[in-house]
């Protein structure tokens, strides 16, 4: 069966990898934004289904092939739902994910194990083209809390402060295997794939 380039509207490899892995056996061949040269795009909406449309249209428009994107981030309960679709950026300009934790860290400070629930979020949009009136939108949520201080090192994100209660550990200590069944992603990705099965018939 030939394969269908997919575009990902992202320079994540583990994304990348992710996707790749269970996009495979529908026949795409999911390739990265970076070889076409998509820019990067302002994400201007305050909603993650917003903010995912923007960067699919954005890398089906500049490659000319069906694009995918995905908008996820973690929300907090504690802190109103915070940071949301400010994930990524949460600790500001030059945001990296140490920065992101340890600003979570700092403003759950002093918060019991019950005050620290939080839930990851995906959101995945798919358009065969840029001007697709019938994206497929897909979503999952992982329900959890946040932890006192990291533990393992796999996962990215928030991955080391997202305690799994099913599995006793944090997100960062699964097997990608684990995850993948677990995650919002993982969950958001099954919705996708039984809604592209659908669509193919």
């Amino acid at each position: 069966m030939s394969q269908q380039k997919l575009v990902l509207a992202s320079g994540n490899k583990g994304k990348l990898k992710e996707f790749g892995q269970v996009l495979a056996p529908l026949g795409f061949e999911v390739v990265p934004q970076s070889e076409f040269n998509v820019p990067e795009v302002d994400e201007t909406g305050l909603t993650f289904v917003e903010n995912a449309l923007l960067k699919a249209r954005e890398a089906s428009r500049v490659s000319g092939l069906p694009a995918m994107a995905d908008d996820s981030g973690i929300e907090v309960d504690a802190l109103n739902g915070a940071p949301g679709i400010y994930s990524a950026r949460f600790s500001g300009p030059g945001a990296t994910d140490q920065k992101n934790n340890d600003k979570l860290l700092q403003e759950l400070s002093g918060l019991t194990e019950q005050e620290r629930s939080a839930r990851y979020w995906c959101v995945l949009v798919y358009l065969r083209h840029a001007d697709d009136p019938t994206p497929i939108i897909a979503q999952g949520s992982w329900e959890g809390r946040i932890l006192e201080a990291p533990q393992g090192d796999g996962g990215f994100g928030y991955d080391p402060l997202f305690w799994v209660e099913s599995e006793s550990c944090a997100a960062a200590q699964l097997t990608p295997e684990q995850k993948n069944k677990l995650s919002h992603r993982g969950k958001a990705t099954l919705d996708l794939v039984a809604q592209l099965k659908q669509r193919q018939g």
